[in-house]
């Protein structure tokens, strides 16, 4: 019956946020490269008129990319989304959307004013009700068609440079499967020629912000498809789990009693159709995916290749991940040593943080040790159980960022693999971000975990935070000014010191009975400082 009633909530959808904004793809838009669409409110193309946004040019990144992609003009995503599209709306103030009709994240409210906290929680500490509630909302979104986004089936040289615009309506579950496999496909050069170290998602410096944003906007979706606002994504804690504790009927779908590779038929996932992991098939086709079912979800936990990710993560791979200091480290890929980026993603030991690309750690060790549809990179989000691990893996990003505290400034600007530099705009996202707006506190974004946080602050305090930050964004610059201080205070103090020496010297040997306080200020000249 709840699933039934959801079903009514259709008639509440609201602008959502994703890949190719529906009222953009066409040949008009295509063609002059813009897309600026009308905000309902004033009818204006990105709520101009109640000073929301405007229609303007994109500003692109000129910062030099690291040497692993060496082409150019070869991928549609290389200056995101400038193939497409070189105007968008710039939206002001805390307004956001592909038409400015939306709040940033951690805003709300009619003019976006009111600050908001949500809390993701653990999946295990939600009641049945609340467990309940999230599955039918994931099968909801895998029912219900996105009303302002559809997907490329097409390059854009496929597409005739726009002049034949090929899109797809999709699902709002498989849109983002979708980005995902956008942004993590081969690049495709003709023939049966493809380039596959590219990823825009993985691999370099992007792989964490890139995700906070996936599941924001994710996170987003489903408050606006269910109109329940204050729902937020569960994580699932792997840390020393000794098998897949969420993979039961009664979670994210146990093992068919008599194919290990299958989900069990009492849990309705077992119906859902995957897309988009036949790469090979595309690369030698020189096709996009097309969001065709392909089959079932496999799963198979456990019964992985044990040389390659022995076991789950343990809490002492974490910690050790934690205590690293150098968020990214040359080459910036997965051959980084010391990085936490690196060492999370799990590309380095866990242990050492050196590079071993033969073993799978932390998150990584996570989808090899699934087993199926998520031990693919580009048809990995088909797997439900993705929602859970990234957001624990977005959790220890969290736990790093406030026990480091970095300036923006530590993460890369320049030579990060393409699409990864900090001012680079993220692939496949359309309103666009930036990969460095995403490196800062969920706080900041609204959101917090359950298991950090901390005390409520009295209201004086709260409203202390934002001064303060921005003192320590600027604490090298107020250090610098109370050094100078201090240095102009003891000059001034031995000045004053040495005058009144001299007046004292004068006046033994003059030895006049009074002194006027004109005559006074004559002798010892006031500092202009």
């Amino acid at each position: 019956m709840f699933l039934f009633a959801m079903g009514f909530l259709l008639v509440i959808l609201q602008p959502s946020t994703g890949q190719f904004p529906k009222a953009c793809a066409n040949t008009q838009n295509l063609l002059r490269k813009e897309c600026c669409p009308t905000w309902d409110g004033d009818g204006s193309p990105c709520g101009e008129l109640s000073n929301r946004g405007s229609c303007q040019n994109i500003l692109l990144s000129q910062a030099p990319l690291g040497p692993q992609f060496p082409f150019s003009g070869v991928d549609d995503r290389e200056d995101w989304p400038s193939v497409f599209y070189n105007r968008t709306c710039k939206c002001e103030g805390n307004f956001m959307g592909f038409n400015c009709g939306e709040c940033k994240f951690g805003f709300s409210g009619l003019n976006c004013t009111e600050r908001r906290l949500r809390t993701r929680r653990n999946i295990f500490q939600l009641t049945t009700t609340e467990k309940n509630k999230f599955l039918a909302y994931l099968n909801l979104a895998k029912n219900i068609p996105s009303q302002d986004y559809v997907i490329a089936t097409g390059t854009y040289t496929q597409m005739k440079n726009g002049s034949n615009p090929m899109f797809r309506n999709i699902n709002v579950y498989d849109l983002f499967v979708w980005m995902h496999y956008y942004a993590s496909r081969d690049t495709l050069l003709g023939g049966s020629n493809v380039w596959r170290d590219i990823d825009f998602a993985h691999e370099a410096p992007g792989f964490l912000p890139w995700h906070r944003v996936f599941l924001l906007m994710w996170e987003r979706e489903i408050q606006k498809i269910t109109g329940d606002e204050n729902f937020t994504i569960p994580y699932w804690d792997w840390r020393d789990a000794e098998d897949c504790v969420v993979c039961t009927d009664e979670y994210m779908g146990g093992r068919h009693p008599t194919n290990p590779n299958l989900l069990s038929p009492a849990s309705f996932f077992s119906s859902w159709q995957v897309i988009c992991t036949r790469s090979e098939e595309y690369n030698s086709q020189q096709t996009l995916c097309n969001a065709t079912s392909e089959g079932p979800i496999l799963r198979n936990p456990g019964n992985n290749d044990k040389s390659r990710t022995p076991r789950l993560p343990s809490s002492a791979e974490v910690e050790f991940c934690l205590s690293l200091t150098q968020y990214e480290s040359e080459p910036m890929d997965k051959m980084a040593n010391y990085s936490f980026r690196n060492t999370l993603e799990g590309f380095a030991d866990p242990r050492t943080a050196i590079s071993n690309i033969s073993q799978s750690g932390l998150h990584n060790a996570l989808h090899i040790y699934m087993n199926g549809s998520m031990s693919q990179v580009q048809g990995s989000a088909n797997d439900p159980v993705f929602v859970l691990h990234h957001a624990f893996v977005d959790s220890i990003f969290e736990r790093w960022l406030r026990r480091h505290r970095p300036m923006l400034e530590v993460y890369p600007a320049a030579n990060a693999p393409i699409g990864h530099n900090r001012e680079n705009y993220m692939v496949p996202f359309i309103p666009l971000y930036r990969n460095g707006e995403f490196f800062k506190s969920s706080r900041e974004l609204g959101y917090d975990y359950e298991y950090l946080q901390e005390p409520a602050l009295g209201s004086f305090q709260e409203f202390l935070i934002p001064y303060l930050e921005e003192a320590r964004q600027i604490w090298a610059w107020l250090v610098g000014a109370a050094v100078i201080g201090a240095v102009i205070t003891t000059l001034l103090t031995g000045l004053i010191l040495f005058c009144r020496k001299k007046r004292q010297r004068t006046s033994s040997e003059i030895q006049p009975l009074l002194i006027e306080s004109e005559d006074y200020n004559n002798m010892c000249y006031q500092s202009n400082f």
